[in-house]
């Protein structure tokens, strides 16, 4: 297997990493219309468009923040700074910077029901299917781990097997799918499926970034992971009293 893995259409090359990311959007997108037609939305049409919209620029923000300080030194000395904030972006910065801005519009609209929990399923398939493309990408997407003596490391092309860090993140995200999936008859509480994600995801990412290699720390911690602890005290509530993810409970 030679790395990136790349798609080919009518005699040209086109990378699999963008592809699959705007199918992952793509679909995400679909199947969030999906969900919406078929589910009760306590939100009307105008807050609920507000608030995607609010969605949108907060990802966009904290996706591309977090991506230009992963590594701050290779940012300042970037000849190009805009292509360099263009081409780095982190789903831990556009996780946090979506919901920071969500709960700000929500603030400003007076929406006090949950509008994550349609979003919860969506979000989840657009990462995985956005996870094979990091995959095929290898090594130049730097999304891949350490070196690793681990029967699951793979030669990405540099005559080292390391952890194929997509592929955890792929088979963690379909358990996390189908733990919230089986949670759901227990009667969940309005907003509980989201911030089950959300907990679950940033909690995973900030232990499996020990697998990687990291060019630019604070206390032996990377920026993603700081991001990870900033999103967890968001749900500092939802933490110390989990039984409030439940409607009996509520």
């Amino acid at each position: 297997m030679q790395f990136p893995i790349n798609t080919h259409l009518a005699g040209k090359e086109i990378s699999t990493h963008l592809v699959m990311e705007i199918l992952g959007i793509f679909i995400g997108v679909r199947y969030y219309y999906y969900l919406k037609k078929n589910t009760k939305d306590l939100i009307s049409p105008v807050d609920r468009l507000k608030i995607f919209a609010a969605v949108c620029f907060g990802a966009l923000i904290g996706s591309r923040l977090v991506g230009v300080f992963e590594d701050p030194n290779e940012f300042f000395n970037s000849e190009n700074k805009f292509v360099y904030i263009f081409s780095n972006k982190t789903i831990v910065g556009g996780l946090l910077g979506g919901l920071i801005s969500v709960e700000i519009t929500k603030k400003i609209i007076g929406v006090t029901a949950s509008s994550g929990d349609m979003m919860t399923y969506p979000v989840l398939l657009g990462l995985m299917i956005g996870r094979i493309g990091c995959f095929c990408e290898g090594l130049a997407d730097a999304t891949i781990g350490r070196a690793t003596t681990c029967f699951t490391g793979i030669d990405f092309g540099d005559h080292v097997l390391r952890h194929p860090l997509p592929l955890y993140e792929i088979a963690f995200l379909f358990l996390l799918w189908i733990s919230i999936r089986l949670l759901e008859k227990y009667q969940l509480a309005d907003g509980a499926k989201f911030k089950m994600f959300m907990i679950s995801y940033f909690s995973y990412r900030f232990m499996i970034e020990f697998l990687k290699e990291d060019h630019f720390t604070v206390f032996h911690i990377s920026i993603l992971q700081l991001t990870c602890i900033l999103g967890l005290l968001c749900y500092c509530k939802t933490l110390l009293n989990p039984k409030k993810l439940f409607l009996s409970y509520a």
